[in-house]
């Protein structure tokens, strides 16, 4: 078995291989997708000074559940909880900067929650052919949504079960 500095040094040689077999495993779009984004902790906040590893990479974030240090995973399933694309990006990076790149192949409906709302990502997504819907805030006008799209808001546990999942198989 190798060192964990060795395992460090060997994920940049694996990126290819990995890439390779995502394009050989992800979903096809069904006109149905979610999008979502979890944080990927690589410490605990205590010791962010001393960490060296993902030193320049990794980046301090905040969640609904608090502060963390480390990355992103912002991902989209179709309706049958196949991964069609994701991304990993810094932990500070606002939800709705990498979505234009993760969309490129997707076509239909594209649902989401709070934290990607913006009117200009939406007009920008209309003219790419998606159908953007989202939650809206407390204090917005009502957005009329059909009984279908507030069904699927509200049904986050398929793409909730993708991500523990994910980060189960990680550990």
């Amino acid at each position: 078995m190798p060192s964990y500095s060795r395992c460090v040094e060997l994920l940049l040689r694996s990126t290819l291989a990995l890439t390779a077999l995502f394009e050989s495993i992800k979903g096809k779009c069904t006109g149905l997708s979610v999008a979502y984004s979890t944080p990927i902790a690589v410490c605990d906040n205590l010791r962010i000074r001393r960490h060296k590893v993902f030193d320049g990479i990794a980046e301090r974030g905040k969640t609904s559940t608090g502060w963390f240090f480390g990355f992103k995973l912002h991902v989209i399933i179709n309706h049958l909880g196949e991964i069609l694309s994701f991304r990993l990006t810094p932990g500070n990076t606002d939800d709705r900067k990498p979505l234009p790149e993760l969309i490129k192949d997707l076509s239909g409906c594209l649902y989401a929650d709070k934290g990607y709302l913006s009117a200009s990502l939406k007009q920008q997504l209309k003219t790419m052919g998606i159908n953007f819907i989202t939650n809206i805030k407390k204090k917005m006008k009502p957005v009329e949504q059909t009984c279908f799209d507030k069904a699927i808001l509200r049904h986050r546990s398929v793409i909730e079960t993708v991500f523990d999942e994910l980060k189960i198989f990680v550990r």
